[in-house]
């Protein structure tokens, strides 16, 4: 069972416990949620929806009665996100939730006037979403996943320590050039400064199969999977591949090594999520993204499956064992 995360937060610790127990809304008044993910309303990106009205509920928020959602899905195709993010906001929902850089890029050019809440793993200053972390201004705000940048060199290391005779290592890309290109860089630079070979593969139109071929082509030594919502959605499929070609593999939600995957080095995708539906609801009762300083994780977990690496003939170093915040067996 994943451990308690911390997270910095921008308002006091009692304001989670006083926004779960919440219960009385303005009398009569329906409540407009739009959501913006890249992902497919046939897959599991609809579950952040799910999640999304799962917690709200718990904070008095009842789709049919005082909650209408709406969600939007790129359909794993970046490009049609900026037309999705205009059709919202022209509908005036109370606030947009945005998942990822370029949904919450799209929504920012939408609109200057409805709020929005994002949840990211690329610094949002770098992104240019806003101007700074601790005062957001404009209406948007929102929660970042990985503190102030990407987790790319830190899991590059990672996996260099687990693979210490790597010289070439794959990198699953998304095929989102703006919400993947800070980590690319990241990487890069880490990579240059280990003397490690990187061969980038993107996924494109969730050809997988192709993509780990692809990558098997080059016979890298391990595999790093990028950080992105549609990498979470997809997780399963992209362990199989992985364990069928015997790469070793990072990724950044403890999730992915819950379902098999070996190695994972980030935040809880769980409470992250739970944060977002927090802003909303202190949005929802009047709260302005300007005065809600951007979010970031405080505590980063590094989670190891021994039965994968087992399964892999890998032996996890004893120092990297003990740094383990968890163990899958």
């Amino acid at each position: 069972m994943i451990g308690r995360r911390m997270f910095i937060v921008g308002v006091a610790g009692g304001a989670l416990a006083s926004t779960l127990t919440a219960q009385a809304q303005e009398a009569g008044r329906i409540y407009r949620v739009g959501l913006l993910a890249p992902g497919s309303r046939t897959t599991s990106d609809i579950g952040m929806a799910k999640v999304l009205a799962s917690n709200l509920r718990e904070m008095g928020y009842v789709e049919g009665r005082n909650l209408v959602l709406e969600p939007r899905f790129g359909e794993d195709q970046s490009d049609r996100l900026p037309g999705l993010a205009r059709e919202l906001a022209q509908r005036k929902p109370d606030v947009i939730v945005s998942i990822g850089t370029s949904a919450t890029k799209a929504s920012t050019l939408a609109t200057a006037t409805v709020p929005i809440v994002f949840l990211t793993n690329t610094d949002p200053v770098a992104a240019g979403l806003v101007p700074s972390l601790a005062q957001p201004g404009g209406n948007v705000t929102g929660i970042l996943i990985a503190p102030e940048g990407t987790l790319a060199a830190k899991k590059l290391e990672l996996l260099i320590e687990v693979v210490p005779k790597a010289k070439r290592i794959g990198v699953l890309a998304p095929d989102d050039p703006v919400g993947f290109s800070l980590q690319r860089a990241e990487i890069q630079k880490a990579a240059a400064a280990l003397g490690v070979e990187l061969i980038v593969v993107t996924v494109r139109h969730g050809d997988y199969a192709g993509a780990f071929a692809a990558i098997d082509t080059a016979r890298p030594a391990a595999l790093f999977v990028g950080a992105h919502s549609l990498f979470l959605r997809d997780r399963r499929q992209i362990i199989a591949l992985a364990a069928r070609y015997r790469l070793p593999a990072v990724y950044e939600w403890p999730q992915h090594v819950k379902d098999g995957g070996l190695m994972s080095y980030g935040a809880s995708d769980t409470e992250t999520y739970r944060r977002v539906s927090v802003y909303v609801d202190r949005i929802l009762k009047g709260a302005r993204p300007s005065d809600l300083p951007i979010e970031q994780p405080s505590k980063l977990m590094l989670v190891i499956n021994f039965a994968t690496a087992k399964a892999l003939g890998i032996t996890i170093p004893q120092e990297l064992r003990l740094r383990a915040d968890e163990v899958v067996q």
